[in-house]
């Protein structure tokens, strides 16, 4: 080896020695961004507090991003029609981590009392949820978390329940409620997604406690503290 190849050798391994490595950045955690479906429920009607879909998004990241297009009165189909509309709807859901669905009350609320068309109500409202997930899954091409949430009951509970139905209408609320929840959960599970029940939230898990407690004043919504028992079931399903 020649004196100057020799010098070059060692002039590289002493500028190698001096230079630090760049470290590579860690990744950066994608903020979350959860998006919900559904009706006065979720939309948060009679509450007058934060909604359990802004609490649930804040339990999973406090700089989580709640998108709620729930709207008072609608149906599962409505839901669905909301979807397949398009626009900002589907802008929203291509940008979701996680997305909520609570529709079906108002489909069993409208035939509540007429107990031989329970069973076709609940078809439409399978119908209508395997679709809307379905097409949630078609718009975010990548993995999505979606959350099927049933209801405690279709119409009024508790206290107002009572004054509104007496206790044979409590019980055939009971008959619609679950009616619905078992369509609810059929299509969760053709579709992948997680159903989160609430009868427990809100009744005990033998369906005996007053849920009184946790509604609003209409007996058909939930306060403030039926909200957030809602987010922590949600949070709890995964």
């Amino acid at each position: 080896m020649t004196v100057a190849r020799v010098a070059r050798v060692v002039a590289v391994v002493c500028l190698t020695g001096l230079v630090t490595p760049m470290p590579f950045p860690s990744p950066v955690s994608p903020v979350p961004t959860v998006v919900t479906l559904g009706d006065s429920v979720p939309a948060g009607t009679a509450c007058g507090c934060e909604p359990f879909p802004r609490l649930y998004a804040r339990m999973l990241s406090p700089e989580a991003r709640s998108v709620n297009l729930a709207q008072p009165g609608y149906t599962a189909v409505d839901v669905q029609n909301q979807v397949a509309g398009g626009g900002e709807v589907r802008a929203d859901l291509g940008a979701a981590s996680v997305v909520i669905v609570m529709a079906g009350a108002n489909d069993m609320a409208q035939v509540f009392g007429d107990g031989g068309a329970y069973p076709a109500a609940a078809d439409r409202v399978r119908a209508a949820v395997t679709g809307i997930v379905t097409a949630v899954r078609r718009e975010r091409r990548t993995p999505v978390k979606i959350f099927v949430v049933g209801y405690w009951n279709v119409v009024k509970d508790g206290a107002a329940g009572r004054a509104a139905y007496g206790s044979d209408g409590l019980r055939a609320a009971e008959v619609a409620t679950g009616y619905g929840n078992e369509a609810l959960r059929a299509a969760a599970g053709q579709t992948g997604a997680i159903y989160v029940p609430t009868e427990p939230v809100f009744k005990g898990a033998d369906r005996s406690r007053d849920p009184t407690a946790l509604l609003a004043g209409d007996g058909d919504h939930p306060d403030a503290a039926g909200h957030e028992a809602i987010a922590a079931a949600i949070r709890a399903a995964g």
